[in-house]
């Protein structure tokens, strides 16, 4: 029986060392691999010069090196991804937008092509406008371009549909592992104990909120640490402003890539902050459902649709200083949250149901 065939761009590859794209990649791959798929992964590579293949249980890898660091580098290497995908058959599956021109190569080729359109990356505070324009651009080439676009959220779904015809979008959030134990000793190195302390984990940029929830924190004593987690450069300006409003119960434990450690400091936090403000499903707040956090999110369409009514939310500084005011000695409302949050992840984001939902949207267009 001839298998089906699906090849994966747009991440740095597997197994995951980065972020959100990387983990759903290696997922989405395995899982395919153990239905009986032929699925290759492109890999971006640092050293070297030819590209080279191999297998990583079951996963065939294609690694191509690339020897320009950062943005430059990434356009490079999809772009080579795409020269190289476009000489096989089979089905294609781009995560991100982000280089999407590239894709008028496989409409060329007649190669059919699914793109996972992220989130509105344009709309980031963080980029300049050139690189804004890219983004918008790149956008559009996604949704005219693409056979077929994967939207994470509704609200995603929405915003493509006044591109491209809401039939030509299926909606597939993100999945996360329930995690119902974790390791106690991994606080020990903070410390921290148990239910005595929040985290915040999300990248240094002002469109996630952490100056707002910072600010915030440190209006008065808490009697509970606000632990968080990222690299903090005192040269960039927004990240030394974060710093300078933080009070003494405001503890910066820099950049944590240890899964067990991370999930530590999830499972046993008292509550888990999430200032992101623009985006679709976002992975780390996924995640913290599945640990079965209480979630205090910043207040807009993406985060209310993926942590739900009994969630709290906020909306600046002062917002945020009342909202922990009344929450933080409400352990009848933190049970309560908790509760709330394993009931949602197990209703929309466990793994099984996120990759049955891409391999049933995959199908058609593999056979």
């Amino acid at each position: 029986m001839k298998k089906n065939v699906i090849r994966i761009l747009g991440t740095r590859g597997v197994p995951a060392n980065h972020g959100g794209f990387e983990t759903f990649a290696e997922y989405l791959a395995l899982y395919l691999v153990a239905k009986g798929w032929d699925v290759t992964v492109y890999c971006q590579e640092d050293e070297g010069s030819a590209i080279y293949e191999d297998d990583w249980r079951g996963v065939r890898r294609v690694h191509i090196p690339v020897q320009r660091p950062g943005a430059a580098g990434t356009i490079i290497f999809d772009w080579k991804s795409t020269l190289h995908a476009a000489k096989e058959s089979g089905l294609i599956l781009t995560l991100g937008y982000n280089t999407a021109v590239f894709c008028g190569y496989f409409r060329l080729k007649g190669i059919t092509n699914l793109i996972n359109m992220d989130g509105i990356e344009w709309r980031r505070q963080k980029w300049g406008m050139l690189a804004k324009l890219w983004f918008y651009l790149n956008e559009w080439a996604g949704a005219w371009l693409g056979n077929h676009l994967i939207a994470d959220h509704p609200h995603i779904k929405t915003h493509l549909s006044t591109r491209v015809a809401p039939n030509k979008i299926t909606t597939i959030a993100y999945g996360a592992d329930p995690v119902r134990s974790a390791n106690v000793e991994a606080l020990r190195p903070y410390g921290l104990t148990p239910n005595g302390y929040a985290v915040l984990i999300a990248r240094a940029e002002p469109e996630n909120s952490i100056l707002d929830v910072v600010k915030a924190w440190s209006r008065r004593p808490r009697g509970v640490k606000l632990v968080i987690l990222g690299k903090y450069d005192p040269r960039h300006p927004y990240q030394s402003l974060v710093r300078a409003a933080a009070g003494d119960e405001v503890q910066f434990v820099g950049a944590i890539y240890d899964k067990e450690v991370v999930n530590a400091l999830r499972f046993y936090a008292r509550l888990y902050v999430h200032g992101h403000q623009v985006g679709g499903t976002n992975p780390s707040l996924v995640e913290s459902l599945a640990a079965g956090n209480a979630v205090l999110a910043h207040d807009n369409q993406f985060n209310r649709w993926v942590a739900g009514d009994q969630a709290r939310y906020f909306r600046g500084a002062d917002d945020c200083a009342a909202v922990l005011d009344r929450l933080l000695p409400d352990e009848a409302a933190l049970s309560a949250m908790r509760q709330a949050s394993l009931a949602r992840h197990a209703e929309a984001f466990t793994w099984e149901q996120i990759l049955g939902a891409y391999e049933a949207l995959l199908l058609p267009y593999a056979q």
